[in-house]
């Protein structure tokens, strides 16, 4: 959909025009936020994706879990089946490097996480709406995954990210919260 490239593109411009600093001081409010939510704090297990910049920085919040005695569990994409199963980690070693430098975990090294195990699923996305409507990178992966998991869903995202209006499709799933570095916003 010619809309939603557009519509990606221009975000990324606005998102890499972040400075350094200011990335990271963004990100910190953005966690520091989300560790004071009940869903963060009554969840044993988080799904979360290692972040990339322009992304809001996860590593930070793995830490933070894995310091709170919570359990990680990242996504892995299979492409042959346009699917993704998470798995847990216990160490940033475990991760490498697929596809567009995303890092995924080795499934040598790892458990798989069964999504009813997740109790705070943290959904990436590049722009989002009021009512928690998402616009992804462009695989659809979250999309097909949130269509059959029943647990808490939210974003972590940059005030900018945030949007009147995305271009949405049948199968586009809201999350019920996004935690931007100005504010919580819950459907």
């Amino acid at each position: 959909m010619e809309e939603k490239r557009i519509l990606r593109k221009n975000m990324m411009q606005e998102l890499k025009s972040i400075s350094e600093d200011e990335y990271s001081r963004l990100s910190g409010m953005v966690a520091e936020s989300l560790y004071k939510q009940p869903d963060w704090r009554m969840a044993s297990t988080i799904g979360i994706t290692v972040s990339r910049p322009p992304e809001v920085d996860t590593y930070q919040i793995i830490k933070q879990a894995w310091s709170d005695g919570k359990k990680i569990a990242v996504p892995k994409c299979l492409p042959e089946t346009r699917e993704m199963e998470f798995r847990y980690i216990t160490d940033f070693k475990q991760l490498e490097s697929v596809y567009y430098g995303l890092f995924e975990p080795i499934r040598e090294k790892t458990d798989l996480a069964e999504p009813g195990k997740i109790g705070l699923l943290i959904v990436p996305g590049l722009a989002f709406t009021l009512d928690g409507f998402r616009m992804g990178f462009g695989g659809g992966y979250y999309d097909r995954f949130l269509s059959g998991f029943h647990g808490k869903t939210l974003s972590l995202a940059f005030e900018k990210q945030i949007v009147d209006y995305l271009p949405l499709e049948p199968h586009d799933m809201p999350v019920s919260k996004i935690i931007t570095d100005k504010r919580v916003i819950s459907k």
